[in-house]
């Protein structure tokens, strides 16, 4: 028999939310996975006793991935046309290629043009940017590779991080990241390489990156075991930083370009804290008695100070290039951040047969 329920006595109500994210159980990383969070909707009756159905909410949107291998795409056409640019004549391997053959290991080891058609194409070249006011290097520079090898490893490095970061925050943010990064790389490229030329996307890969890390950073609250997470993305930073003291690696621009990222990443990939989202599907009465703000104080001040350091860094960066500062000047071991000698090899020999026909170009 039907219990009969006093018609003065509110309805009860069952609430029962899920605050843990779900994981990507298909992703061979394991790494959390943020836009699909899973809430268990409030179970509550209706006055006419009928129970409303449970769905779920997917809050954040998942994004289709095309711009990514865009600019894979994109690299590899410029790549083609540059080799085919460079139509080497003697000494050239793989001479079955035609005019796509390579120049020899001499000039360059890693299966690619010489230096001279790389400068041609929009190779950085602080020189040329400063005193002939040709400041859109900083930007063709990153869509520009020393060769196949050099190529191949930036691609895969662009395809591992930049797919996962664009399924999860969309192309418009991702892309523009990307760029920003590449070119604030390049900016301090520019202000430590006085004499030598440089190419290569990484600047804008080490963006993704660095933003990696400060996404983790300032959405703390809706991943769980943060702190390993943490620790494996420095893990990962600092052995990639470590390979650019070898020597033609533009750490500089490696740098530059994950501390443009970094800064980048508080500013265009802040999520809502997990209680906010919660509270949007949950009853009225709920919402009203324990309501919390989108986003917590510590996500508010590290996206104002990052905007703030990210603008003024970018601002006296160019500034200071187009007055030709040499940076070397007032950091006397900063070379050592692109290049440590050994007894396998010295780091003075990086320049030290540049001239207009034959230019050494770095790789980054």
């Amino acid at each position: 028999m039907e219990q009969q329920r006093d018609p003065s006595t509110p309805p009860e109500t069952h609430v029962r939310v899920d605050l843990r994210p779900e994981r990507d159980c298909s992703s061979s990383s394991g790494r959390t996975v943020v836009h699909p969070v899973s809430i268990t909707p409030p179970l509550f009756t209706t006055p006419g006793g009928l129970p409303l159905v449970n769905k779920q909410v997917i809050h954040f949107k998942k994004w289709f991935p095309w711009l990514i291998p865009a600019f894979v795409i994109a690299n590899v056409v410029v790549f083609i046309v540059t080799m085919y640019i460079n139509d080497c004549h003697k000494r050239c391997l793989g001479r079955f290629l035609g005019r796509f053959s390579f120049q020899n290991f001499e000039d360059n080891p890693l299966l690619g043009p010489s230096s001279v058609t790389l400068q041609k194409m929009g190779a950085l070249d602080k020189r040329k940017v400063v005193d002939d006011h040709q400041g859109w290097r900083l930007i063709t520079s990153m869509w520009l590779h020393g060769g196949v090898f050099h190529l191949l490893v930036n691609m895969v490095g662009l395809l591992v991080i930049g797919i996962r970061l664009e399924l999860e925050f969309g192309f418009v943010r991702i892309g523009m990241l990307y760029l920003i990064s590449g070119f604030g790389g390049a900016i301090l490229s520019s202000l430590f390489l006085q004499i030598s030329i440089s190419v290569g996307a990484s600047g804008a890969v080490f963006g993704l990156l660095g933003a990696m890390l400060s996404e983790l950073i300032i959405n703390w609250t809706i991943y769980d075991n943060e702190l390993a997470w943490f620790i494996t993305f420095v893990g990962i930073i600092i052995v990639n930083l470590a390979l650019g003291v070898l020597p033609h690696v533009d750490n500089f621009d490696h740098i530059g370009g994950f501390i443009t990222g970094f800064l980048l990443g508080f500013v265009f990939l802040i999520r809502p804290q997990f209680k906010w989202i919660t509270q949007r599907h949950a009853p009225a009465e709920y919402s009203s008695a324990h309501a919390r703000p989108k986003y917590k104080t510590y996500q508010c001040i590290l996206w104002v100070v990052s905007l703030i350091l990210l603008v003024v860094g970018i601002v006296i960066g160019m500034v200071s290039l187009l007055r030709g500062f040499d940076a070397n000047k007032y950091c006397y071991w900063c070379h050592y951040l692109t290049c440590v000698p050994t007894p396998s090899w010295k780091c003075g020999n990086l320049h030290i047969f540049c001239s207009v026909s034959a230019l050494v170009f770095l790789y980054n």
